[in-house]
C-alpha cells in the first residue's frame, strides 16, 4: 500500500488562495454588468476577533474579511487597529462592484466596532443607517446554584 502522502500548506499560501478566490468572485460580478447599488454591512466584534461582512439587499455574501485572515494573531486580532485595517480592505473589494449605498448592522460588544465606523465614514461610503443588532438577555432562565467547595 505504501505511505499516504499529506500536503501541508502554508499559512501565506491559504492567505494568497483564498485572495485570489475573492478577486475571481468580484471579477465573476463586474463581468456580468452586476452593479451592487445598495448593500448591508455586518459587522461582528467580539472579544476576539473583528469580522466584517457584505452582503447584497437578499443577504447574499458578496465579500468578508476577519482580523484573523489578514495575519492577526491573538491579542493583537481585537485591536482597534486590526478592525480597521479589516475595514480598509472590505471597502477596497466594494469600491470595485461601485456600491452606492451601504446598512451598517453591528453585533457584538468588542473594541473594534468604532473603528470599523470610522473607517467606513472616512471612504466616502453612503451610509443610509448604522443598527446595533447585539442580542441582549431578558431575563430569560433561571441561572445555576452557585458551587460550594
Amino acid at each position: 500500500m505504501g505511505k499516504k502522502r499529506v500536503v501541508k500548506i502554508a499559512g501565506q499560501e491559504v492567505i494568497k488562495e483564498s485572495k485570489a478566490r475573492e478577486e475571481a468572485l468580484i471579477r465573476k460580478l463586474v463581468k456580468k454588468g452586476k452593479k451592487l447599488e445598495k448593500g448591508r454591512i455586518y459587522i461582528q466584534a467580539s472579544y476576539n476577533n473583528t469580522r466584517v461582512t457584505v452582503t447584497d439587499e437578499k443577504g447574499d455574501v458578496i465579500t468578508w474579511a476577519t482580523a484573523g485572515s489578514l495575519g492577526f494573531s491573538g491579542p493583537k486580532k481585537t485591536t482597534p487597529f486590526a478592525a480597521s485595517k479589516v475595514a480598509e480592505v472590505v471597502v477596497e473589494r466594494i469600491k470595485k462592484l461601485g456600491v452606492g449605498e451601504v446598512d451598517v448592522l453591528v453585533s457584538g460588544i468588542g473594541s473594534g466596532r468604532t473603528a470599523v465606523l470610522k473607517v467606513l465614514a472616512s471612504q466616502n461610503i453612503n451610509i443610509v443607517s448604522i443598527k446595533d443588532i447585539t442580542p441582549i438577555p431578558h431575563n430569560g432562565p433561571r441561572p445555576k446554584k452557585v458551587r460550594r467547595v
